[in-house]
């Protein structure tokens, strides 16, 4: 009877995937909308906005690279969900933990471009290393949510291959792995190094956003038969 019990106990506590997919999505949507409050209109004497506004360019850069980096996050997400037929309480905590690390991109990209308006090295390797952190830590939390998702097979829609989450959580260590390096690099080399492989790795994670797997069909397409 206990085991009978655990099993109508787990039950309860599944649901469908749309109130978790309608909370990331407005989450997403306020972490996209802080991005821009680092945008700053210039406090300068008339006739010289000009030049104090192209001097705010790293911001500019800043807010479209983490923008993307959200937008990518989002693409994603979908995906994920799109592959997942039931939730559980374990899959709301993976998913609250990437949520978590995604809101934390407004703060690192305030620091990064402040750092690179200042124009000083010292305080752009810190800048830098901390926004591989925060990569890192968002990277790990996709390495936590996939990683739920291959031992629970249960809550994934039945057309999905088995496999395609351990792919997928090999896909987000890869990126721990990467922003770790970058950071590394970044403060004891070259940030610009580091500020290269932020807009590099949301780019491959964006054109994998349907599974690392999705790399070989659009190969077999360009090669032909």
């Amino acid at each position: 009877m206990g085991d009978l019990d655990d099993l109508d106990n787990a039950r309860a506590t599944r649901s469908d995937t749309r109130r978790a997919e309608a909370f990331s999505d407005g989450v997403l949507a306020i972490i996209v909308t802080l991005l821009v409050l680092d945008l700053r209109v210039p406090d300068v004497e008339p006739g010289h906005l000009l030049p104090a506004l192209l001097a705010q360019w790293p911001g500019y850069v800043a807010y479209v690279a983490s923008y993307a980096y959200v937008a990518v996050v989002w693409l994603n997400h979908k995906a994920a969900f799109a592959r997942v037929r039931e939730t559980d309480r374990g899959f709301h905590w993976a998913n609250l933990f990437v949520l978590f690390t995604t809101a934390l991109l407004p703060f690192p990209t305030a620091v990064v471009s402040r750092a690179l308006q200042e124009e000083n090295t010292s305080d752009q390797r810190v800048a830098v290393a901390l926004y591989a952190l925060v990569g890192a830590l968002l990277c790990l939390s996709w390495t936590v949510f996939f990683q739920y998702l291959a031992r629970h097979d249960d809550l994934v829609a039945e057309a999905v291959d088995r496999p395609f989450f351990r792919g997928e959580r090999l896909r987000a260590l890869g990126g721990v792995i990467l922003y770790g390096v970058a950071g590394v690099v970044g403060f004891l080399v070259a940030p610009l190094v580091a500020l290269a492989v932020f807009v590099v790795l949301p780019v491959f994670y964006g054109a994998t956003s349907a599974g690392i797997y999705s790399l070989r069909s659009v190969a077999r397409r360009l090669t032909g038969p």
